[in-house]
């Protein structure tokens, strides 16, 4: 599997450099924070197996109309961030999606950022409260961790029951929010800020039986 984990961030790797062999993935949208910026901004989305390759331009999320879940459910995001080049900014998972297209827009985010810290915030419509500030964790590994790799991997997870819904980084429970804190059923995707460079090589939803 470390083998498999080293390929893949070589792989990606490549992916600024060769964006128009590969294509863009099929019946996935996006939508920007600032109103004004569109896809011309995006330097590069594209399909590159396992997963997708995002080098961002404006931050925004990315999703599937497809990709939807409800009641209890385990969702788990494997990514590699590559030299984001001192820049702190935030890379991650949303779930709970609704009207993503409207002014009405909601979702639930769990994000990374470089340096070892995670925050849960909520985005609704033109508001996004935050549910757990961002906090220091050991368990999140930063670049200066990838050793001699050229990027570095976390796993984000949210194990959402009935009454609680928690969150977790590399295994390890980083917060537990009671469920009527956050909304979680609905559409899931990516959440990605500026001007990062990521290979997302698995993002998977399971029901909790």
């Amino acid at each position: 599997m470390r083998i498999a984990c080293s390929l893949i961030a070589l792989a990606a790797l490549t992916a600024p450099a060769s964006a128009q062999d590969l294509q863009r993935p099929d019946g996935w949208l996006t939508r920007f924070d600032m109103a004004n910026m569109s896809e011309a901004d995006l330097e590069v989305f594209v399909d590159m197996p396992p997963g997708w390759h995002i080098t961002s331009g404006p931050a925004g999320i990315y999703w599937t109309p497809s990709n939807s879940i409800a009641g209890d459910f385990r969702a788990e995001m494997e990514v590699f961030l590559f030299d984001p080049e001192g820049r702190r900014e935030a890379f991650g998972m949303f779930l709970g999606g609704r009207q993503l297209d409207g002014a009405a827009q909601e979702y639930t985010y769990f994000l990374l950022r470089d340096g070892g810290q995670f925050i849960i915030k909520r985005r609704e419509g033109a508001e996004s409260p935050t549910i757990r500030p961002w906090t220091g964790n050991n368990s999140i590994r930063a670049y200066a961790d990838r050793g001699q790799e050229s990027s570095v991997k976390n796993v984000l997870a949210v194990e959402a029951r009935t009454d609680e819904v928690r969150f977790f980084v590399n295994g390890t429970e980083v917060a537990n929010v009671p469920r009527t804190e956050v909304n979680v059923d609905g559409i899931y995707g990516f959440r990605v800020n500026h001007a990062l460079s990521l290979h997302i090589s698995r993002l998977e939803v399971t029901p909790i039986r």
